[in-house]
């Protein structure tokens, strides 16, 4: 497209600028952004190497943008500030605004590195806040817990025990099989982890990104395992199963879950909350950060200290408890 101007120094200026972008590496060709978000984003995502979740995840995001048929070159913050507005107010949880906003951020940065567009129009964009992480946890007592083992089915049991206990997920209990426990030297091995799929069918996949781990059990639940292998004779190796063969589909679970928790009196209590009872267990015994992180299979320690920082000791804590270890020592 030509481009004309009024004085010779404003075109000097223009092609200085542009002169300058294509020696920095910034350059992006007017043109080039003629291509709709909706068009970029078929194109770029089909080049993704994702999981199963994540395609599913960036598709919703992308879905829900109102701008999907604008061209690139002509996105402006106002338009990304217009669909989060959007979102807060058909009454979005926070947390769900960050992680869409995340994600179609992730298609934008696409597109700026294909020189697409010369500027990533939602950065610095305002989001909605989100609750601090010892106001949103919900952490079931020991007392709860134990109801809820007692309303389990008996061959549900061992499951709520591996979350409650050992701080599996969902998809990584369901996903366990005979050979992943070494009885005697009482670890759980995490190698797998069961998604759902389409039909009701299930897909086994490698654990979340750092998850793979060794797990180290309590007695009780190690004996608790042997039981339920012997009782049940788990020919196809599965320790739980769900229809045939399958490993237990998330729906599968989710039922029997909400049967437990309605009988043991706790209805709204989910099972990822006895992840953070087992958190909330091994700090509240001298676990350091490190310690947590591998036994929750966290992909770092930051990811496991903005969890759960709330539930370490301060040091106005460790202060008082140590003056009154002198105290109880000297009186």
């Amino acid at each position: 497209m030509a481009k004309s101007f009024a004085l010779k120094r404003d075109a000097q200026r223009w092609l200085d600028d542009q002169t300058a972008h294509v020696a920095r590496g910034t350059y992006v060709d007017p043109g080039a952004g003629r291509v709709t978000f909706r068009e970029f984003y078929v194109d770029w995502s089909s080049r993704q190497v994702w999981a199963p979740g994540t395609v599913l995840a960036m598709k919703l995001a992308a879905g829900s943008v109102p701008f999907a048929d604008a061209p690139l070159r002509s996105l402006r913050r106002s338009h990304i500030e217009g669909w989060i507005k959007g979102m807060v107010n058909r009454g979005l949880a926070p947390g769900t605004v960050h992680t869409r906003t995340n994600n179609v951020r992730a298609v934008l940065r696409g597109a700026g590195a294909d020189r697409l567009i010369s500027s990533d129009p939602s950065i610095g964009v305002a989001l909605p806040r989100r609750r601090r992480a010892q106001a949103a946890m919900t952490l079931p007592t020991a007392a709860q817990v134990g109801a809820v083992l007692t309303a389990a089915d008996e061959r549900f049991r061992p499951f709520v025990a591996l979350c409650a206990f050992a701080g599996l997920r969902l998809g990584e209990a369901a996903g366990l099989r005979v050979e992943d426990i070494d009885f005697l030297r009482r670890t759980l091995t995490v190698t797998r982890q069961v998604q759902r799929a389409g039909g009701g069918q299930v897909e086994i996949r490698a654990p979340k990104y750092g998850s793979e781990r060794v797990v180290f059990l309590a007695p009780g639940l190690v004996s608790m395992l042997a039981a339920h292998i012997a009782a049940y004779r788990l020919e196809n190796g599965w320790i739980f199963t769900g229809e045939g063969d399958q490993p237990p589909h998330q729906n599968t679970v989710g039922h029997r879950w909400r049967t437990a928790t309605a009988a043991a009196g706790v209805p709204g209590l989910r099972m990822h909350d006895l992840r953070h009872f087992y958190a909330s267990g091994l700090i509240a015994s001298g676990c350091d950060v490190v310690t947590v992180q591998r036994a929750l299979g966290h992909a770092s320690a930051t990811t496991t200290l903005s969890t759960y920082s709330h539930l370490w000791p301060t040091a106005e804590d460790r202060t008082r408890a140590a003056a009154q270890a002198l105290l109880a020592e000297s009186c």
